[in-house]
């Protein structure tokens, strides 16, 4: 595939009007000084990344998937890096490339992560084209283009077997998190982590009526695991078609077909008060939870404290990492 073959309409529309337009309303609400600051931090965590000391894998490890890009490469080592710390278990990292990730951005994962696998994108539309073709899964296809988070579940357990484990990048570990690790030992059912609130952006009718079975309120899939055998991706197709026909398209659309598959069978759901959505402030400069996932209003203090203190650097000064 060429580089001109993965610009999509929907890639140029993100790029042009809805990036532009997130930022401008962040700036809004943050106001011009701290949206600024927040930027500052936000550069300087890209920049210790390469000063992080490299991680050894052992043969046997145990493999954590992410899929990540130009715009989340650093978030993606931090959050593993933190998770190798807390962890008493050897694991691997396991990144599935989103079609923006540079050569650079590859040699300072494998740098830190020496053993770490990178799939490409080429390699994973061969798969999607062997797996789910376009002409039988039009709706997957398609979405995934213009809705990236959809990948996390086309893109990585497409053309796969047994349980996986993906992370969300925005987390931290701070503790060892012993349920995760129990469950990455031996997986039994899926796994979930708790939202803040219901975020699906589909009704409750309509997911019922597709899953089958009452929808679990909560699910956030900043901690997700699944077992790729056993995904019906006709299903999903149909779950997909539906949702779109009958609502439209939504930006926790991903979310919503989790949701539905774990309304089909137990779970194991992460203790909410070790595995925390959007950690309050106080909780960000002290944790006492296992881990954090910085989503909405959490966003500032990750930048400006979380990453820091897995490195023991709380209070970074302007230039302490170049």
């Amino acid at each position: 595939m060429t580089l001109t073959s993965r610009i999509t309409p929907g890639a140029i529309w993100y790029r042009l009007y809805h990036a532009p337009k997130g930022t401008l309303k962040r700036w809004q609400q943050r106001g011009i000084v701290n949206a600024w600051v927040d930027q500052w931090h936000h550069r300087q965590m890209r920049r210790a990344v390469a000063h992080l000391p490299p991680c050894s894998l052992d043969s046997a490890s145990i493999p954590i998937f992410f899929l990540s890009g130009r715009r989340f490469w650093h978030q993606t080592c931090f959050c593993f890096y933190s998770l190798q710390r807390q962890a008493d278990l050897p694991l691997k990292l396991v990144v599935y490339d989103d079609g923006t990730l540079t050569q650079r951005n590859r040699h300072q994962i494998q740098r830190l992560f020496p053993g770490s696998d990178i799939i490409s994108a080429d390699a994973i539309e061969e798969r999607l084209n062997q797996v789910l073709p376009i002409e039988k899964f039009p709706y997957l296809r398609s979405r995934r283009l213009t809705y990236p988070n959809l990948r996390k579940l086309t893109d990585i357990h497409v053309g796969s077997e047994g349980w996986k484990l993906v992370l969300d990048s925005d987390m931290l570990f701070f503790r060892p998190p012993t349920q995760l690790l129990q469950w990455l030992q031996q997986p039994q059912h899926p796994c979930y982590m708790v939202d803040t609130e219901t975020a699906y952006g589909y009704s409750p009718q309509l997911m019922q009526q597709l899953a089958g079975a009452p929808i679990p309120e909560r699910v956030n899939v900043g901690i997700c695991g699944l077992n790729s055998t056993h995904l019906d991706w006709a299903k999903l197709e149909d779950w997909c078609r539906q949702q779109i026909e009958q609502e439209g398209t939504h930006y926790y659309q991903e979310q919503a077909l989790i949701a539905q598959l774990m309304a089909q069978q137990p779970c194991d759901v992460m203790n909410v008060d070790d595995y925390i959505v959007q950690p309050h402030p106080d909780e960000i400069k002290q944790p006492t939870a296992c881990l954090h996932h910085y989503v909405a209003a959490s966003k500032p203090g990750y930048f400006r404290d979380g990453w820091q203190q897995v490195i023991g650097q709380r209070s970074l000064k302007r230039g302490a990492i170049a």
